[in-house]
């Protein structure tokens, strides 16, 4: 039987004991080179790009650079996602390599744990790392002329506790006993691709999200729910009814259900609660991990913090704690 990649040489890379072993220097020397690509880690000046910086260090060694151009500071991290930040990068590049050693997800309370930081920090962080992979999803489409892709929903949140006794209990799948908290994750997926995830209040509102995010002459594959009845005067639609088969005919549904798989663990074995505002975060953060299941750990590593390095401030968490700004 063939090896599975993550128990291969190929997947395993990365070590913490590597992170943990780099000096401040040679930590700030690969968040640069990860920044900066294009120059081989040379500053830019992100206020006026100019090429012209030197070492302007603070008085407790904290890298800071002066652009001979405009005479504005900034650092490796200012206008990105990780500005302001307070812990060592080397902590930073410790996290991301964490964060991505978990194959399922990466609970806040077990980072805070690992790095000695308090629960809200490490909340924050790992909500960072999920906004910088939400970059990769943005705009993205998927499938084309002879490609397949294959959509499907599941519904979480809005959980409603059953009644102690037998006799005051009542159906949760009926609307009036829900508690108008439950919401759908739709998933778009390429076989052999890419997806896109997406959070919608029932399967029957994210049609129009469909046809902008399915090229054209893609054939969908789809299950018997009624929600997806109007994607064929678009598409070629192939229906499965799982009541009768998982598969027939080369119609299924299983790589959008390899997408829930993934996504279920995260919730079960390390979240246990993803609904409600974040919901489409942690949607975002499975499909990137679903999509870069067969890369190497540092291979998403390095990944992962350009895609930080390369966001602006986060839209969620900047200013959060201080609510100088409303979760969005």
């Amino acid at each position: 039987m063939a090896q599975h990649f993550l128990l291969s040489r190929a997947a395993k890379t990365l070590s913490l004991a590597q992170v943990f072993r780099l000096s401040d220097a040679e930590a700030e020397a690969t968040f640069a080179k990860i920044r900066w690509a294009e120059t081989d880690g040379k500053p830019v000046c992100p206020h006026c790009g100019g090429l012209d910086a030197y070492d302007c260090r603070r008085p407790n060694g904290a890298p800071r650079f002066r652009c001979r151009a405009c005479r504005k500071d900034f650092s490796i991290t200012s206008g990105t996602l990780f500005a302001s930040h307070k812990m060592l990068l080397r902590g930073y590049l410790a996290a991301i390599a964490i964060f991505c050693n978990e194959v399922k997800g990466k609970s806040a309370l077990a980072l805070s744990r690992d790095l000695g930081l308090s629960y809200k920090a490490a909340f924050v962080l790992l909500h960072k790392l999920r906004e910088a992979m939400a970059e990769e999803l943005k705009g993205r489409t998927i499938g084309g002329e002879g490609k397949v892709a294959e959509v499907d929903g599941g519904y979480f949140g809005g959980y409603v506790k059953p009644a102690n006794f037998r006799e005051n209990r009542r159906d949760r799948r009926l609307f009036r006993n829900q508690n108008g908290k439950r919401r759908v994750v739709v998933i778009l997926r390429e076989r052999n691709g890419n997806s896109v995830p997406a959070v919608f209040r029932s399967e029957s509102h994210a049609q129009d999200f469909i046809r902008a995010r399915i090229a054209k002459g893609t054939t969908i594959n789809a299950d018997e729910a009624g929600s997806w009845n109007g994607l064929d005067k678009r598409f070629e639609v192939r229906r499965i009814n799982h009541e009768e088969a998982y598969s027939s005919d080369g119609a299924c549904t299983n790589w959008a259900e390899e997408f829930f798989s993934r996504m279920r663990r995260a919730e079960i074995g390390h979240h246990h609660h993803i609904a409600g505002t974040y919901l489409l975060r942690y949607a975002q953060e499975a499909s990137w991990r679903e999509d870069n299941r067969r890369v190497s750990n540092s291979d998403q590593t390095h990944r992962l913090a350009f895609l930080a390095l390369k966001k602006g401030p986060s839209v969620d968490f900047s200013g959060y704690w201080q609510r100088r700004t409303k979760v969005r």
